[in-house]
């Protein structure tokens, strides 16, 4: 399988490469971002650093070049790990934040399903949008304020990505992932964060659990369209289970 992982330098990217590197499933491995992708330095003994190719792109919301579409082509599946978390979207402009979480999203998914690729198997090209927990598709409702807009604008990227796998007659599938919130290895959210996702509800999840659940998931198939936390690591245990 050829994957691609979009966002390859960021948190939760870097750590589906790291595992990538050692799934003997993935045969190819494209890190697409704006900077070059660093391998990480833990690494496991049966990690395959030849089969990792980082592909830089100046911007993801414009026309892909042809010699980067040359390295995207032939792609099975792409996970895309790339957006502005809310904490971090206070940093940009709201034209910037829809221009990263949404629109990016919708230009890679529109243009690497279009690549020719070798498929005499007949398999659907997988695509996984990372989104949120809380996000929200009815735009007629009212999320949780101050994450009101932000929360409605992710809900709209989920909506106009299944709407394209509804679009394609089976040449495409999506899987839209909507994990809480994502913590690295052995920590613990801060209090405040903790006392708010407590009254929002909003369940928390390890980098490596929603990692190997998406790898998971491109390989076999996406058990369906949306992919809540409890899903996500539900699937992780099940994947770890049988290694």
């Amino acid at each position: 399988m050829k994957l691609i992982v979009a966002g390859s330098t960021g948190f939760v990217g870097t750590e589906i490469i790291r595992q990538a590197l050692s799934d003997p499933h993935i045969t190819s491995l494209v890190a697409l971002g704006r900077r070059p992708a660093s391998t990480s330095q833990n690494l496991g003994p049966s990690a395959d650093l030849t089969k990792l190719k980082s592909v830089t792109i100046a911007d993801l919301g414009e026309e892909y070049p042809d010699s980067v579409k040359e390295e995207l082509s032939g792609a099975d599946a792409c996970i895309w790990t790339i957006a502005i978390t809310p904490a971090k979207s206070k940093s940009y402009t709201w034209e910037q934040t829809v221009k990263v979480c949404r629109d990016y999203a919708i230009k890679g998914l529109e243009t690497i399903s279009q690549l020719p690729r070798d498929n005499a198997s007949g398999r659907p090209f997988r695509f996984v949008y990372i989104s949120g927990y809380n996000c929200e598709r009815d735009q007629t409702k009212k999320p949780m304020w101050p994450l009101r807009d932000y929360l409605l604008m992710r809900g709209e990227a989920e909506s106009r990505i299944l709407e394209f796998a509804q679009k394609s007659n089976g040449a495409v599938e999506v899987l839209i992932a909507k994990p809480g919130l994502i913590l690295g290895y052995g920590k613990i959210a801060p209090i405040a964060q903790r006392a708010l996702m407590t009254v929002i509800g909003v369940p928390k999840i390890a980098v490596q659990e929603i990692s190997a659940a998406l790898l998971d998931q491109v390989e076999k198939g996406f058990e369906q369209n949306t992919l809540v936390n409890e899903d996500l690591s539900r699937i992780a245990a099940k994947a770890g289970e049988k290694k």
